[in-house]
């Protein structure tokens, strides 16, 4: 397996850190392979991003056959668009480095938790052209081919997670209605919004799921293929539900969510062929 370790400039002298998983091909079935592959953008209210959502993440998509990789974007006191343009560059050295991580660059999702899942929705919706054309990036050519959120923070309207857009626009602009509307995803899901997977718990009180039901219904009214998940039990921050990211090695463990890794793996399956 190769272990990429490496930084991502930010527009604004911050630096991300871009870590790839990717497997070896082997003589014995097919040196000439080319795995789908994943990039996980983590949570943490666009202050921090966690390192439950993280590593744990990518192993899992790793054990499935897919190359993983992880962005730990800038976050607060940076501000928006600079976690943007890094998760485009991820994107893009992903693409640019495809033969040398056999990657197919037309099968690449991005999962993103949280405000990660803002973030991962930001990129794969048209919410951002402009930002990013702004920067020196062809939006259409940084645009996942898949979709996946785990409880994600969708609306910056009354049921908005209003620490994430607070951290995220800054004390200037995030009382700015122009400014919210824009990075409110709903509000910009049309044709080139690739296929969606989500999930969500009923009872999570920090994003409340109604975020994903937001997403569900703008997917549906732009004709976006979506399959979407809600569990019963647990709260917020889940990751895998298991022992391996529980808080402290003890909460937040709850069986019933376990399950959509093998939920997402298999939607993955069905999407890529």
């Amino acid at each position: 397996m190769q272990y990429i370790d490496q930084t991502i400039d930010g527009t604004d002298g911050t630096e991300a850190r871009f870590v790839g998983y990717v497997i070896d091909n082997s003589p014995e079935v097919d040196m000439d392979r080319r795995r789908p592959a994943v990039l996980v953008i983590p949570g943490g209210g666009y202050e921090m991003t966690s390192d439950r959502e993280a590593e744990p993440i990518a192993l899992k998509f790793v054990g499935a056959g897919y190359n993983a990789f992880v962005l730990r974007y800038s976050c607060k006191p940076s501000l928006y668009p600079t976690a943007l343009c890094e998760a485009a560059e991820a994107m893009r050295l992903i693409r640019a480095h495809a033969d040398e991580w056999h990657t197919d660059p037309e099968r690449i999702a991005v999962i993103g938790f949280s405000a990660g899942g803002h973030l991962a929705a930001n990129l794969a919706t048209t919410a951002g052209d402009d930002d990013l054309a702004a920067n020196g990036y062809d939006p259409d050519a940084v645009r996942p081919n898949a979709l996946m959120l785990g409880y994600p923070v969708i609306t910056s309207g009354p049921l908005a997670h209003r620490g994430s857009f607070d951290a995220l626009l800054g004390p200037d602009r995030k009382d700015d209605q122009a400014w919210l509307d824009k990075l409110s995803i709903e509000k910009h899901i049309d044709a080139k919004t690739p296929p969606v997977f989500a999930w969500h718990t009923v009872p999570d009180d920090c994003v409340p799921m109604e975020n994903t039901l937001m997403m569900i219904s703008a997917c549906k009214a732009a004709g976006v293929s979506v399959e979407a998940h809600l569990f019963p039990e647990g709260g917020h921050g889940l990751a895998l539900g298991t022992e391996e990211t529980a808080w402290g090695g003890k909460g937040n463990i709850f069986p019933c969510i376990q399950v959509w890794p093998r939920l997402a793996i298999d939607w993955l399956g069905r999407l890529f062929g």
